[in-house]
């Protein structure tokens, strides 16, 4: 009976034990779960409180204005041919603001700096659009999530009056000074807003079925209108192209367009014809690496919707190729000229910009030749970069025969104004300076006949 007794005391007490442990180890957890959720929410909150940290700082240095430090107009180290230039002890480009509020900037050897109404953010490297080369592109406004409101913020609007008030005329001296200092137009050319487009401004369903690059945009108060078809299909209506000013604020001087698509060849003769255009400008190969633009011409003859297109006669010239072509719709008849220029080198800006300048002579010749007549239209690939150096240079050597001065910044700002990313990386804007510098060469030579 002890040894009865005894055994059921031993259970007993193995039984207490093991209620005591288990109610010991659920405590233990519980308070080990307890903890972990705490420190995961400690980390939490941290995160967070970083997170708005950073935002605050971000949103601090975009309203901050930044000095640009700018190289000397004058340079010891000229080369004749050289595009690139040692760089050198950089001076300040003060601003002189005169009464009808004009950006003048001055080179002083102070210590003042200019302080920049716009800086353009660098995102991320995107593939050079109609130029081929890599570039940072301003892409901050395109993939925002925020619904578009047609206010325009602060930035915007910021960068608006920048555009349409920012200038720097340059004497004749000036400009063959400023072609040495490739820093300073480089540091000149990254202040400029790009003023690209957001989708949502364009109020237009499917219109992105018609764009060759869904980043580039035409601005919708620019933008080419075409003769819808029929009065409920919008997208008839939709080019991506849009209208130049040229010198002195000429309305429609130009029509700056993408490289026609397999879809929009139609469309583009269909505006071709619509606007009577005297003469095309394509300043792309039709293929560098991937398509820049279809073959949108007949070899002899071609219907394109409405628009039937006969080719008179080609002439190859040394850097292009010239096509006389007759538009034929109905009874009435129109003639244009279309020059191919095709020397512009994959991934570069041109070694020389003499080809390019004969080219924008002969287009002036034919333009005023073909005075009454609608714009000029000059296409590459995306219609922005290499499209943008032409219309610019065309702008600049009649601002220099006409005024004996030229003001390149604020030409390339006119056109961002028209159309967003015109000129689209400092290499072109250099070559832009290249160019007129050697027409202001020219005319010195004839001066001097």
């Amino acid at each position: 009976t002890n040894q009865k007794n005894v055994l059921q005391g031993q259970h007993e007490a193995d039984k207490i034990w093991s209620k005591e442990g288990f109610y010991a180890v659920v405590i233990f957890l519980s308070i080990f779960v307890i903890i972990v959720t705490c420190l995961m929410i400690l980390y939490r909150l941290k995160e967070k409180f970083q997170l708005s940290l950073r935002q605050d700082k971000e949103k601090n240095q975009e309203i901050h204005l930044s000095p640009i430090v700018l190289q000397p107009l004058h340079s010891e180290d000229k080369t004749a041919n050289s595009m690139v230039q040692p760089e050198q002890a950089p001076k300040v480009l003060s601003v002189v603001v005169d009464p009808q509020g004009r950006y003048t900037p001055e080179i002083k050897a102070t210590t003042s700096v200019c302080p920049s109404p716009f800086k353009m953010k660098p995102i991320g490297l995107q593939e050079r659009r109609g130029s081929n080369v890599s570039l940072t592109l301003d892409m901050s406004s395109l993939g925002n999530v925020e619904p578009f409101v047609a206010i325009p913020t602060p930035r915007e609007k910021v960068a608006m009056e920048y555009l349409q008030s920012a200038s720097r005329i340059l004497t004749r001296s000036q400009l063959r000074d400023v072609v040495a200092s490739s820093h300073l137009l480089q540091s000149e050319f990254m202040e400029i807003p790009m003023n690209f487009v957001d989708p949502k401004e364009i109020d237009i369903p499917r219109h992105g079925t018609k764009n060759r690059y869904k980043t580039i945009l035409p601005n919708p108060l620019s933008r080419v209108c075409l003769r819808p078809k029929n009065v409920t299909d919008s997208l008839s209506t939709y080019i991506n192209a849009n209208y130049i000013r040229g010198y002195s604020g000429k309305e429609k001087a130009f029509i700056a367009t993408q490289g026609p698509m397999i879809n929009t060849v139609n469309d583009f003769w269909q505006m071709v014809w619509q606007e009577d255009s005297p003469v095309i400008v394509m300043i792309t190969k039709l293929k560098e690496k991937n398509e820049k633009c279809v073959l949108y011409w007949p070899e002899k003859r071609g219907i394109y919707g409405k628009v039937e297109v006969l080719v008179i006669s080609v002439n190859e010239c040394d850097n292009y190729t010239v096509r006389n072509l007759v538009l034929k719709q109905g009874s009435h008849t129109q003639r244009v000229k279309h020059y191919w220029y095709t020397s512009w080198p994959d991934h570069k800006t041109p070694d020389s910009a003499q080809p390019l300048l004969q080219l924008m002579l002969d287009v002036e010749e034919d333009r005023l030749a073909s005075a009454g007549r609608g714009p000029v239209v000059v296409h590459c690939s995306a219609g922005i970069g290499r499209t943008g150096c032409f219309i610019a240079t065309s702008i600049g050597c009649r601002q220099l025969r006409e005024e004996g001065v030229v003001d390149a910044l604020s030409i390339v700002c006119q056109l961002r104004v028209d159309r967003g990313g015109m000129v689209q990386t400092s290499e072109q804007y250099e070559f832009v300076h290249h160019a007129l510098c050697l027409y202001e060469s020219r005319l010195s030579a004839e001066t001097v006949q």
